[in-house]
């Protein structure tokens, strides 16, 4: 996880898609980056669960992916000589749930 979050890109592709979904190129153009750059780290975050991917359709049915941060904290720990990590993730398809529920609720 430490190595992972060393890395430059993937911090700025955290941060960028921390504000909602966004598409590669709309991270590669937040991030200074190249498509290959942004999709290798997106990748990366995947596998450690801290990026999340959904995929959107456009009016005109074109189909697009867009990433979204999951990562809401880091908490290290040194006890006994020894580090333990806690990783806190949103839990975006319940959020999205209660999110439309509350919605409809508030509709009526």
């Amino acid at each position: 996880m430490f190595q992972v979050l060393a890395d430059d890109y993937a911090r700025r592709i955290l941060v960028a898609a921390d504000d909602g979904p966004m598409t590669a190129k709309a991270l590669s153009d937040a991030c200074d980056a190249s498509l290959a750059t942004v999709y290798r780290r997106v990748s990366t975050l995947q596998d450690h669960g801290l990026l999340d991917e959904r995929t959107s359709i456009d009016s005109d049915g074109t189909h697009r992916r867009e990433f979204e941060t999951v990562l809401e904290g880091l908490h290290v720990d040194l006890s006994e000589g020894e580090f333990t990590l806690t990783v806190d993730t949103c839990d975006t398809l319940a959020d999205n749930f209660t999110e439309l529920w509350d919605d409809m609720r508030v509709s009526r």
